[in-house]
């Protein structure tokens, strides 16, 4: 299937409308997983013509991911990424941890953007920034499109890792998502360090769920977040 390329017109607009110079595509990463970390990443393109075959990383294959991803951090302007760990999720709520990852990849950055593009329809980073949201950012904005790969491949890896000392676990092929050689590790061996332990997907796991932590957030956001059982990835 084909697909339009991302393009730069939000950014021009918001260069139009607001005088911003220097604008930042922001896009997330993990939010669904059962383990491992939050991840956002911030990337400044400026104008320029992107790498050939760019789009949202969840269109793209894994192999071709990681080739565009490592043209990308090449090409773009400025990038950083920032992480909310299990812990923060399960202690914060989604939405917060969205955010503290989002600032950490602003604050990263070499140079502050005087505005953001951010994908999807709530804006979770807030004031003081200057926010502009976009459904579907991750395929129609090319600043968008670059953070969603990069942001991708890094966790990916990071993932990986993890993987080595949780073999069990399926983290090299699942990135902690949902899936079958995830759950059934959960239920024989119970969680790791690097679990999310206020997700709804205990409640299913009977062996373990007294080890289900209360929620000191309120909200839908564990639903939003991917927390029911079901293999998404």
């Amino acid at each position: 299937m084909l697909y339009e390329p991302p393009t730069h017109t939000v950014e021009r607009s918001l260069r139009a409308t607001t005088g911003a110079r220097i604008v930042a595509g922001i896009d997330e990463v993990g939010r669904g997983a059962w383990a491992g970390p939050v991840t956002v990443c911030a990337a400044i393109t400026g104008l320029r013509r992107p790498p050939e075959g760019l789009t949202d990383s969840k269109l793209l294959t894994p192999k071709r991911r990681t080739e565009l991803a490592g043209l990308l951090e090449g090409w773009v302007s400025a990038h950083a990424l920032g992480h909310s760990s299990p812990h923060e999720i399960d202690e914060l709520g989604m939405t917060a941890a969205l955010r503290l990852a989002a600032l950490r990849a602003l604050e990263a950055l070499p140079v502050q953007p005087d505005a953001v593009i951010l994908d999807g329809k709530h804006n979770y980073l807030g004031a003081p920034w200057r926010v502009r949201t976009v459904i579907k950012g991750d395929q129609k904005c090319v600043a968008v499109a670059a953070a969603s790969v990069i942001a991708k491949v890094r966790r990916d890896a990071m993932m990986a890792e993890l993987g080595l000392e949780c073999p069990d676990f399926g983290f090299t092929a699942n990135a902690g998502y949902p899936s079958p050689v995830h759950r059934a590790a959960l239920e024989k061996l119970g969680p790791t360090a690097y679990h999310r332990m206020s997700w709804a997907y205990w409640d299913a796991l009977p062996r373990w769920q007294h080890l289900k932590l209360k929620r000191g957030w309120t909200g839908d956001e564990e639903l939003e977040s991917g927390g029911q059982l079901g293999f998404d990835f």
